[in-house]
């Protein structure tokens, strides 16, 4: 799996396709989600804080965590011009700085009538589940234009 944009037409879309994409968090992107977000909770900022809290330590934002799940979308699968419609999400645990996430989406449900994908996501740290729910994403006819 390269970094390499991918985009599938509707008809090109199989149930059981997976793409995955891999990330290392660090401290920066904690503390950059954090600047372009606005979103400075303590637990994810402040140690001192965090050290107090039912994790006893800093974690990353969920959303961040999520965001992988949006980048695969954009960019792997279905790809560039779907266009992202809705997500569900279940946090299942913490994800810490150093650990390594991996997300992973799979075509699951194919609507043709409508060029609708559902797509089951989730997110894996160092082995444990973190995060999982579902997508639904309106694919182009074909590869590259919205629908």
């Amino acid at each position: 799996m390269g970094s390499a944009l991918q985009a599938y037409a509707f008809d090109d879309l199989r149930l059981g396709m997976r793409e995955t994409l891999m990330r290392t968090i660090m401290e920066t992107h904690i503390s950059d989600f954090a600047a372009i977000t606005g979103d400075r909770n303590p637990l994810l900022l402040d140690e001192a804080f965090a050290s107090q809290s039912l994790f006893g330590q800093r974690i990353a934002h969920g959303m961040f965590t999520a965001g992988m799940i949006s980048a695969l979308i954009g960019t792997r699968l279905p790809g560039p011009g779907s266009v992202y419609l809705s997500q569900t999400l279940q946090f299942l645990a913490p994800v810490r700085i150093g650990d390594v996430v991996t997300a992973a989406v799979e075509v699951v449900e194919l609507v043709p009538a409508r060029q609708r994908v559902r797509l089951f996501c989730e997110c894996v740290a160092d082995g444990r589940g973190v995060l999982e729910g579902e997508a639904w994403v309106a694919v182009p006819e074909s590869g590259g234009a919205a629908p």
